[in-house]
């Protein structure tokens, strides 16, 4: 068992000035936070939503009305709605259909599929406030079944649904360089493209509904591959009695390098591992990534090898430690 993981409605409005294929980009988990402020294309004001005000909600957020756009916000404590309005204005929610009601885009970053229909349905659910016409678009990284789940009951009313998973960790929201992997129809996208460019480097419509999730699971595979190879590489070097900086500076030249090289290879030879993205969150991508291959098929073994591997450091208390923390299981035990 695994551990524990006043604006119009009715139509869609926005200029897509560049087209459904967004410019290119790889965002990475718990970049550091070291980005210049963001500047903002001109932009038509609108009337927005956020729920879920979290690491990286609440940069997304501010993003938006920095960039001019009229924002609400619901967030299910409400200390950090009132924290997040305190620092950039606009007005707080009770409820997530409070929050919709008069929003032409419903933007939402919460935690598991559970948390997400808990803000999209029933009486105070935002569907339940958002006018037909108007877009909600999830940041959530959640499993491609809800994601199908909710552009239907969407649909059902009259409204758009947008699965759209973010890759680039909390430095890349605070930096507006995310990168956004979407699912669902090109009309609701291209309306809502110019808005997350906000906060991203890249917004790409991948497929249909559940496509953006299904993107996500193939960063999270390859990220959790690359980060063990990486520890097994760096641990390896360190028992041959190398000198493992000048190995990076020699191997980051070649066709080893990486982002992962680049920015963690030197910090897990020291030991650190508080740059952001957790191993908790990590074990719960992965549980998504391994629940949708038992459904279509695809054979693991690697990604489901690290999955363990990330459970081990959960039991020794790492659970907010960064994925890189994999170094930490090839330690030389002590004398």
């Amino acid at each position: 068992m695994r551990a524990a993981r006043g604006a119009r409605h009715g139509k869609i409005g926005g200029p897509n000035p560049t087209g459904r294929d967004a410019r290119p980009g790889v965002g990475s988990e718990g970049a550091p936070v070291s980005t210049p402020p963001r500047s903002y294309a001109p932009q038509t004001p609108r009337q927005v939503a956020f729920l879920g005000l979290g690491v990286m909600g609440h940069p997304m957020a501010g993003h938006l009305a920095r960039a001019g756009h009229q924002v609400t916000v619901y967030n299910r404590s409400a200390g950090k709605a009132a924290a997040w309005i305190a620092e950039h204005g606009g007005a707080g929610a009770p409820t997530p259909a409070a929050a919709a009601r008069g929003a032409e885009f419903v933007f939402a970053c919460v935690g598991n599929d559970d948390d997400l229909r808990a803000v999209t349905l029933g009486e105070s659910g935002a569907f339940a406030g958002m006018a037909p016409g108007a877009v909600f678009v999830d940041h959530t990284t959640a499993s491609a079944a809800v994601a199908r789940e909710l552009h239907a009951a969407a649909r059902a009313r009259g409204l758009h649904f947008l699965d759209a998973p973010v890759s680039g960790g909390q430095a890349g929201a605070a930096g507006g360089q995310l990168t956004v992997m979407c699912g669902g129809d090109a009309a609701p996208f291209d309306a809502m493209r110019p808005l997350a460019m906000n906060y991203a480097r890249a917004v790409t419509l991948l497929g249909d509904s559940g496509a953006g999730q299904l993107a996500k699971m193939v960063n999270q595979i390859a990220i959790a591959g690359l980060l063990q190879a990486l520890a097994e590489a760096l641990a390896f070097g360190r028992r041959a009695g190398l000198d493992m900086p000048r190995v990076l500076e020699v191997i980051g030249k070649g066709a080893a390098q990486s982002w992962q090289m680049d920015n963690r290879g030197r910090t897990m030879l020291e030991d650190r591992f508080d740059f952001g993205f957790a191993v908790d969150w990590m074990r719960k991508d992965l549980g998504l990534v391994l629940d949708e291959a038992r459904r279509n098929g695809a054979q693991l073994p690697v990604t489901a090898l690290v999955d363990q591997f990330y459970a081990e450091l959960q039991a020794i208390g790492g659970a907010r430690w960064d994925t890189s923390s994999l170094m930490r299981r090839l330690r030389p035990p002590p004398d």
